[in-house]
């Protein structure tokens, strides 16, 4: 079927067969979202657990989404009031949980490998919904849909990602998937923001916003993770705009067919400016759709390789493409 991985803990070692599955998957349950009625009983009898120990509304509102769309019986785990305020460990708490005979949980952690790490102690399927700065396999996958969607095949595509690449998990996880695809990738953002010898990764670096975006197919903008930063980066989010953030201006001196993207939240009129956000070359709202069904798709394609499945492959997909 193109999938037999129990995971999905980032993209570095997903191959481009796997990605496209995971693609075509995710545009026969795009269909599901247009109809009248959104729901398939695909995961009746699963349970799936949102392990979020960092704050989020997006993910989680998608990944929710996508598994009650999916008719899966969905807990909601916060770290704020759970038994982790009392010394618990993240081992005993997952373990706790599983108890619960859990088959899937979708993570978010502030520490880098925690789904990994995971993986060692429980049975349950993990899927990634954000670890630290490291990946976002689950958001590039929507970055790829949305892509794929609106220009076609990504071998040789331009892609520009501007902004704060050194604390982005996202950006991580889309310069995996997009090299795998066969796009060519630039970054781009002040010299502070870009990883030790990043280029090894199979990106180019420019320091300069016009050149990096003059011939893009695809410029997408990530925040400025002031959340993440210890020190200074910045002399000033105003000098960060005038020399990189996209207005009206810099968008005219692109292709008059570029996209322009960004995973959210935008830092309005300091990384993007609100009619360029709202215009018509942005496909920013289209990514949070694409983001629910490329979730049901992730999780329908791990919960293919469990041995708890309970539903028979023809059904579901009679469920999917009908």
């Amino acid at each position: 079927m193109g999938w037999s991985r129990k995971h999905l803990l980032g993209l570095e070692d997903v191959g481009r067969d796997e990605i496209t599955t995971i693609l075509d998957t995710a545009s026969k349950f795009r269909e599901v979202l247009d109809r009248p009625v959104k729901k398939v009983p695909t995961f009746r009898g699963i349970t799936v657990v949102n392990l979020f120990f960092e704050a989020s509304t997006r993910t989680r509102m998608s990944f929710e989404l996508a598994e009650k769309r999916l008719s899966a019986d969905v807990m909601n785990f916060s770290a704020s009031t759970s038994s982790l305020k009392k010394g618990e460990t993240l081992r005993d708490t997952a373990r706790n949980i599983e108890a619960m005979k859990v088959d899937m949980v979708v993570m978010r952690h502030p520490s880098p490998g925690a789904p990994h790490f995971l993986t060692n102690h429980i049975d349950a399927s993990i899927i990634n919904a954000g670890d630290g700065p490291h990946e976002h396999p689950t958001q590039a996958l929507l970055d790829l849909f949305t892509m794929r969607e609106n220009v076609g095949d990504l071998q040789g595509k331009r892609v520009t990602i501007v902004g704060d690449i050194v604390h982005s998990r996202v950006a991580r996880s889309d310069i995996w998937g997009l090299v795998t695809m066969g796009a060519t990738v630039t970054l781009c953002g002040p010299k502070t923001f870009m990883p030790a010898e990043v280029e090894a990764m199979g990106v180019t670096v420019s320091h300069d916003i016009r050149e990096a975006t003059a011939d893009a197919d695809i410029v997408n903008i990530l925040r400025i993770q002031r959340e993440r930063q210890e020190g200074c980066f910045l002399p000033s989010l105003r000098e960060y705009t005038d020399l990189f953030g996209i207005d009206s201006d810099r968008l005219a001196a692109m292709r008059p067919d570029v996209l322009i993207m960004h995973p959210g939240p935008i830092n309005r009129g300091v990384e993007l400016a609100p009619d360029v956000a709202d215009g018509p070359r942005s496909v920013i709202l289209d990514q949070v759709t694409n983001g629910v069904a490329v979730r049901m798709a992730v999780l329908y394609l791990l919960s293919r390789v469990r041995a708890s499945e309970r539903v028979d492959e023809p059904e579901i997909l009679a469920e999917v493409t009908i």
